[in-house]
């Protein structure tokens, strides 16, 4: 009987460690992650702030409406021939 837990013991101690070894990489790469997150959301906002540079401003701060990004042009719906 004594066999038997220290086998289970010793199984469930190495399950327990190779438990605690995943939890550190998964910690490690969502590090990783917010750190990669980080620097996306930052030239981001780079970009963002590059091109209200580039565009003319009124003087209230207003970006004029023609050179506000608009919408993508949506493609006329295509209509099935009529048959006949």
């Amino acid at each position: 009987m004594q066999e038997k837990l220290v086998a289970r013991l010793t199984a469930l101690s190495q399950e327990y460690e190779a438990g605690r070894n995943m939890l550190a990489d998964l910690e490690a790469r969502q590090v990783e992650l917010q750190q990669t997150l980080l620097r996306i959301g930052g030239a981001i906002q780079v970009l963002e702030e590059l091109l209200a540079a580039d565009q003319p401003a009124n003087a209230n701060g207003a970006v004029p409406a023609t050179a506000q990004a608009s919408p993508p042009a949506q493609p006329a719906p295509v209509s099935a021939p009529h048959p006949g």
